[in-house]
């Protein structure tokens, strides 16, 4: 589990970066990382964030369509509607409208 754990760092680290007002999804943070086919394990990165000592921004991470699938895992029926519409992003019936524009491509926005 070692192997998962530092993968789950180095997900919590480029997180931690999506500027304030944006979003990224699953599978550009897995590409950036060198693991393209492996979107599924940024999204049990996500489920676990919560434990970490560190905030982790999950609410900024949703599926390639805008999609606010990873909602189920914040408190309350609507938390992650309501931290992303904090930042300014629209979202109607759990999709991120105007989703081009808000989303962040840590492969264009980082080293």
């Amino acid at each position: 589990m070692k192997e998962a754990d530092n993968f789950f760092d180095k997900v919590y680290t480029i997180a931690r970066l999506i500027p304030f007002g944006s979003v990224t999804s699953y599978g550009a943070i897995a590409k950036y990382l060198g693991a393209a086919r492996s979107a599924r394990m940024v999204g049990w990165a996500m489920n676990n964030s919560h434990h970490q000592a560190k905030e982790v921004p999950a609410h900024r991470v949703v599926n390639r369509k805008g999609v606010l699938t990873g909602k189920h895992h914040f408190e309350g029926t609507s938390l992650m509607q309501q931290l992303l519409e904090n930042e300014g992003i629209i979202v109607i019936e759990n999709q991120i409208q105007d989703f081009e524009r808000v989303f962040w491509d840590p492969t264009e926005g980082l080293p």
